[in-house]
């Protein structure tokens, strides 16, 4: 999925909380698979429990982006 543009990372109390924002539209299947594939990287890469990678999508019309200078680039 490499529509993610922005990426947020918080750890609280041993949880990573990962937030994601991008274009509306990815069906349930992807979803999962991302959600997956991240907790198992993490897993496997840095040790960090899947059951402590919480993850949020926040889907957004894609007239609701500016990539700079004032323009709705999607609009």
């Amino acid at each position: 999925m490499r529509a993610v543009v922005s990426e947020q990372f918080r750890l609280f109390q041993g949880r990573l909380f990962i937030q994601i924002t991008l274009n509306e539209g990815r069906g349930v299947d992807l979803k999962k698979s991302l959600y997956k594939n991240i907790a198992d990287s993490l897993h496997n890469q840095l040790d960090i429990r899947r059951e402590d990678v919480l993850i949020s999508l926040v889907e957004v019309k894609k007239e609701n982006w500016s990539f700079g200078n004032g323009i709705a680039q999607y609009a």
